[in-house]
């Protein structure tokens, strides 16, 4: 752990070199409908620079130019299923068409076994299009994605393996908690228990080994594959194996909501709202509650801030005022419309025509990795967006 904290301190010292940001204030009003709107513009002109057989995967600011990955990368749904949102909105064809195209793209990695990320990949993309347009060929690309992801449950361990490593490692991370939507939506459609069952092993596992006695949770465990004990904790993508990653946080903030949505267990719930408290409770969670990378990342702060995890934080916190009552219903809503504004406001929210087409700017990928720092992602845009849809939702009911 020494040694690790030595190279994250080394890292931060590099990251010094793109500068410091100062965080302006957000307006004090949210237009939703301007804010699709100008997401829809932003993503057309992403699909004009957008390399013909690629997803986009994020922004070099100065070569100006889009990095993008094959189908097979962890974040290739995103794209997609951002489209399809922005178009359920605008009724823009032009979105609904460019989704659809992303999809033949995607088609063949409803076999792959690879992968803990096929809910990502598939569910954000494939079931945003079924829900929207439904077709009996997406029922199956979905089934079949699901059938892979179960070949990497383990009934020793009670997950799903998330990275392949060696023989005798068994690695599950916290973002693993977000692909077991893609299990719920089968057994809804297929009426086979047996996705749901591996789902809640998943959950309950994780709930039992992932968080400590604070409420934050650890990135990564491995376990031995034979006894599921646990062999050790995995700083993973955070500053250390002790510290609490703000996107590992949020994932588990939203996965754990979803969970209450689909089973209605109470512990789920109970769950959600002590890492929702832990995050908005936290010394070190800014004012404008758009968090630090890491919530104890040594140089706050001047640390940098994630917009993924803030768009993430207010998506999961909009739909969790809805399982809660009374001042805890209304203190997760305002926090999350308090983000939303924030992430709207000209600090995080991209110039028309600038960003590569992104959306968001100032989102962290992997500090420790040195990889995708201070750039925008495809995830940030989803969750964002999902966010302005639950916030129009909720606001006209």
């Amino acid at each position: 752990m020494k040694i690790r904290n030595k190279i994250s301190i080394v890292c931060l010292l590099i990251i010094s070199c793109f500068g410091c940001t100062s965080y302006e204030q957000p307006n004090n009003e949210l237009t939703v409908s301007e804010m699709l709107k100008a997401s829809s513009s932003q993503y057309l002109f992403m699909k004009d620079k957008l390399e013909q057989g690629r997803f986009p995967k994020t922004y070099n600011k100065f070569m100006d130019k889009l990095q993008t990955s094959p189908s097979d990368w962890w974040c290739s749904g995103f794209y997609p299923g951002t489209l399809f949102y922005l178009y359920e909105e605008t009724e823009n064809q032009e979105l609904f068409d460019e989704g659809l195209h992303m999809l033949t793209l995607l088609e063949k990695e409803q076999y792959n076994i690879e992968t803990h990320d096929i809910g990502f990949m598939m569910y954000c993309s494939y079931g945003n299009a079924n829900r929207i347009s439904p077709n009996p060929k997406y029922d199956t690309i979905l089934v079949n994605s699901a059938k892979s992801l179960i070949t990497r449950f383990n009934p020793n361990v009670g997950c799903i393996k998330s990275h392949n490593r060696g023989d005798n490692d068994f690695v599950v991370i916290v973002d693993n908690m977000m692909n077991l939507e893609l299990l719920f939506w089968a057994t809804e459609f297929t009426k086979d228990s047996i996705y749901y069952n591996i789902a809640v092993s998943h959950a309950n596992t994780t709930m039992k080994n992932h968080f400590r006695a604070d409420n934050s949770l650890y990135h990564g465990i491995n376990y031995n594959a034979e006894t599921g004990k646990v062999n050790y904790y995995i700083g993973g993508q955070g500053f250390s194996e002790e510290s609490a990653w703000s996107r590992g946080q949020a994932w588990g903030l939203y996965g754990y909501t979803m969970m209450y949505r689909f089973t209605k267990d109470r512990k789920y719930l109970d769950q959600a709202i002590k890492i929702a408290e832990f995050q908005l409770n936290h010394p070190n969670m800014p004012e404008d509650l758009i968090p630090y990378w890491d919530y104890n990342a040594p140089d706050i702060p001047n640390a940098l801030r994630d917009a993924s995890t803030g768009a993430i934080n207010c998506s999961g916190l909009l739909e969790l005022s809805q399982y809660t009552q009374g001042e805890q219903s209304r203190k997760y809503f305002e926090s999350a419309e308090k983000m939303l504004l924030t992430l709207s406001s000209s600090q995080y929210t991209a110039p028309a025509n600038t960003n590569g087409g992104f959306i968001l700017k100032h989102s962290v990928g992997n500090i420790p990795a040195m990889t995708e720092i201070d750039v925008p992602l495809t995830y940030a845009d989803y969750y964002y967006v999902e966010a302005l849809k639950r916030y129009k939702e909720i606001k006209t009911r």
